[in-house]
């Protein structure tokens, strides 16, 4: 059985394509059309459906459209529809009419009628060269169509990809249908949601105001913010506090706030930054990790769980996941590396496939999240003969781990090109950007490199056995989601990944998740004596990550970059 989540009501478009509980595809928009987050999230563009992501998901299975037994999308759209009352899942054709419901939006008609249409889109709207995998299809199918609610989108990508058979479930983000955040427990292979918050209440609107005034872009460069707020001190905490209020029993409040009365005029984008931005970043980082912590520890009481899975965009805030990990009361605590709306891609589909399955399933599940290398790979030949349009001077490795790792030894930045493409917003070692974390000088070089603010921290990679050693209390972490502290004793060995406050984003591995990237880390260990190197994603400023050897040969040619490693080959400047 086939099942094809879609995300596209709001940003980050995706598609993810399911086969009998396990992931065979999962991929961003973004990636093929080369349009950061896939569209900015208007109410006119609900209508843009990933069609290239869908086309890829199908393409890796081998299979047509017409051969998917369920499609599934995350937003239910009958929820803001009140004669409908809250049902998971509508029957078309469905024409929603102002009068019938109270709009939390005047743009809500608008937005939720290409919602509504989105079978018919799916069957008619693919553009002219990727038709051939979209015919025989109609509004109605073959397939069933689901349309699923966002935030229960949001909670399956985490319960359902965890490697848990047990666990609490808490989703932050802006907003779904009416809900911002969620709280529930997976148990048996049963969820049940305990409790929601319901707009205009937000812990991702609350960040993504202060986020746009700070001269941010908005459901975008809220990471920017979290690395900002490392350079201040939380002197306006209390005002937060004000603002955001935790009233028990997992419910917080929003208060209205005018920020420029409140701080002062918005800072202009482009404009320096000030210390009293620092300041306010730090103090809205302050005040959200301590109402999410209070939130886990009522979750905890509530469920009595001993792991908690996060998801929603709020979730890829790395230094309040390590608070969480830290000082909160779960023994374990993953999150899903996709955890913004890409992934309620990867959560319908598992959802859907989940209940179609239903009791006929009774082992326990055997897919769950070990890695994210889920979107297109190249082989050698299809990349030989981009490498051969491109006239560029090239070499076929006779030791790709050893050659590169010289290079790396050389101080030479390189962009790395192999595999699967990641799912989700971080490279991890398929689309990167390679570094030594030998020299200081080497996290302003990349930023330069990639058009980047100055403050901008880079991230290690470390090979999964030695995390601990570099890194206090280092443990798994595949996904890049959390900080840790790094050792005191091996600081001044890999200054370039130590953030201002003595934290890094690290990513670990191991060999099962990526041979050649571990096979890299490990030549370079041999010849420095430092099991890490600097990955950062590999694109520059406003550009998607790559995805073809074609985006990385033009990424390369556009940037200071020494050197690409893209499958078995190298190509060098000035070499």
């Amino acid at each position: 059985m086939y099942t094809l989540g879609i995300n596209a009501a709001y940003h980050d478009c995706s598609a993810c394509l399911v086969r009998d509980g396990e992931v065979i595809a999962a991929a961003e928009e973004e990636r093929f059309t080369r349009i950061k987050h896939g569209k900015r999230p208007v109410p006119f563009s609900t209508w843009q459906l990933p069609f290239h992501a869908i086309d890829y998901c199908l393409r890796q299975a081998g299979i047509a459209l017409a051969e998917v037994d369920h499609v599934a999308y995350s937003y239910d759209p009958a929820l803001l529809l009140g004669k409908y009352g809250k049902q998971s899942s509508i029957t078309l054709p469905l024409e929603p009419s102002a009068h019938e419901t109270e709009w939390l939006s005047p743009w809500d008609p608008l937005f939720l009628s290409s919602i509504v249409n989105a079978p018919r889109q799916l069957a008619s709207g693919a553009p002219h060269h990727l038709k051939k995998r979209f015919r025989g299809v109609r509004h109605d199918g073959p397939y069933q169509w689901h349309f699923v609610e966002h935030h229960l989108a949001h909670e399956a990508s985490a319960f359902l990809a965890a490697p848990f058979d047990e666990c609490a479930v808490l989703t932050m983000d802006g907003r779904g249908e009416r809900a911002t955040t969620s709280y529930g427990l997976y148990r048996d292979r049963r969820y049940r949601r305990i409790r929601q918050v319901d707009l205009p209440h937000s812990l991702g609107l609350l960040y993504e105001s202060v986020t746009d005034y700070l001269g941010f872009l908005h459901s975008s460069d809220e990471y920017k913010v979290m690395a900002l707020a490392s350079y201040g001190t939380p002197v306006y905490a209390d005002r937060f506090h004000d603002i955001l209020q935790y009233r028990g029993d997992g419910a917080y409040e929003v208060r209205p706030a005018d920020w420029a009365e409140l701080f002062g005029p918005a800072r202009e984008r482009g404009a320096e930054f000030t210390q009293r931005h620092m300041d306010i970043a730090s103090s809205l980082q302050v005040a959200l990790e301590e109402t999410v912590l209070k939130m886990a520890h009522w979750l905890h009481e509530e469920t009595g769980a001993a792991n908690l899975a996060l998801a929603g965009g709020v979730a890829l805030n790395c230094v309040m996941n390590a608070r969480l990990r830290d000082r909160g009361p779960f023994s374990r605590v993953w999150v899903q590396p996709a955890a913004g709306d890409a992934g309620t891609a990867l959560g319908v589909a598992l959802w859907i496939d989940s209940r179609q399955r239903g009791a006929a399933v009774n082992e326990r599940r055997s897919w769950h999240m070990e890695h994210a290398f889920l979107g297109p790979a190249y082989d050698d030949g299809e990349i030989e003969e981009v490498l051969q349009q491109s006239k560029l001077r090239y070499r076929r490795a006779a030791d790709l781990s050893s050659e590169v790792a010289q290079l790396l030894m050389e101080n030479k930045v390189i962009g790395w090109f192999q595999g699967r493409m990641e799912f989700g917003p971080r490279a991890l070692g398929a689309r990167s950007i390679l570094a030594s974390p030998l020299d200081a000088s080497m996290q302003q070089r990349l930023n330069q490199i990639k058009d980047r603010e100055d403050f901008r921290p880079v991230a290690p990679v470390v090979l999964e056995e030695e995390a601990a050693e570099w890194f206090v209390d280092g443990g798994v972490s595949p996904f890049m989601v959390f900080v840790y502290d790094v050792r005191p004793d091996k600081a001044e060995r890999i200054p370039a990944v130590r953030h201002v406050d003595g934290t890094a984003r690290i990513q670990t591995i191991n060999r099962a998740q990526n041979p050649p990237y571990y096979d890299l880390l490990r030549a370079f260990a041999r010849r420095s004596g430092v099991p890490v190197l600097i990955n950062t994603s590999f694109n520059t400023r406003g550009e998607p990550v790559v995805c073809t050897p074609r985006d990385a040969l033009a990424s390369f040619c556009t940037t200071p970059l020494d050197a690409l490693a893209i499958g078995n080959f190298i190509v060098e400047k000035n070499g």
